[in-house]
């Protein structure tokens, strides 16, 4: 909560002073510090490599189009997402309880995270709808097309949504794939702070993440490109695996 808190203090005040219409090169600039930050209080290093780069520079939000991207990773542990902070400047969606939560809501919404009821059809509905319009400003949106986390390595079936919004807005989809060196990091049927209590008692943690080439609809369906994505993504997982395995 303190390292929160101080961030928080200091993205304002950058905000403040680049002003409302800049206010994303302050969330670009100090979400990546906040997300690193609090990973390495829990003793989590992250190993990243991009398809099409040499450098570990993060993943810009917007294309070449001038539309925001969408970034798709597997979803498995609830550090799954300062993780993707770290490599990619994006809006991540969150669970709607995640918006009451003393001073780590109101972070959330001032950084443009948007929230969603899993359980409200309307709900979907709606952060769908935020979803376009925030990629049609160039900023990027991050979603876990399983829709829920799963253990392990194996990359599930992926939902419609992401792809539909991303055929509509004319989005590039970048994947990624993500896997955690101890089993404890994934999480279980069970309460996050369960969760969070158990991966925090873990002495050090190596986290290895994948991120793939952009990819376009082109001549491709949305089922077709959810299964492709679906697909990439898993290779992607298995990258990462095979990194960790060799003891990066």
């Amino acid at each position: 909560m303190l390292v929160t808190f101080v961030l928080w203090i200091c993205f304002e005040t950058s905000a403040l002073i680049l002003g409302k219409k800049k206010r994303i090169d302050a969330i670009n600039a100090w979400v990546p510090r906040w997300a690193r930050t609090n990973l390495w209080f829990f003793g989590v290093k992250i190993f990243s490599r991009r398809a099409d780069s040499n450098d570990e520079t993060i993943f810009s939000a917007c294309g070449a189009n001038g539309v925001g991207r969408i970034f798709i990773m597997n979803h498995g542990s609830g550090l799954d997402i300062p993780v993707l902070l770290t490599v990619a400047e994006s809006h991540v969606i969150s669970r709607h309880d995640l918006a009451t939560w003393p001073l780590l809501g109101r972070s959330a919404k001032g950084v443009g995270t948007l929230f969603v009821d899993r359980k409200s059809r309307r709900s979907g509905a709606e952060v769908l709808k935020e979803v376009a319009r925030v990629l049609a400003k160039g900023e990027a949106v991050a979603m876990f097309p399983e829709g829920t986390v799963h253990q392990g390595d194996e990359v599930h079936e992926f939902r419609m949504g992401a792809f539909n919004t991303a055929r509509r807005a004319k989005a590039e989809i970048v994947p990624l794939g993500v896997a955690y060196s101890e089993a404890d990091a994934y999480y279980r049927t069970e309460p996050f702070l369960t969760h969070t209590k158990r991966f925090a008692a873990l002495p050090k943690l190596r986290v290895a993440v994948e991120i793939g080439e952009p990819m376009l609809f082109e001549e491709h369906s949305t089922i077709e490109m959810k299964e492709l994505a679906r697909e990439r993504v898993q290779e992607l997982v298995n990258r990462a695996r095979e990194k960790l395995n060799e003891g990066t």
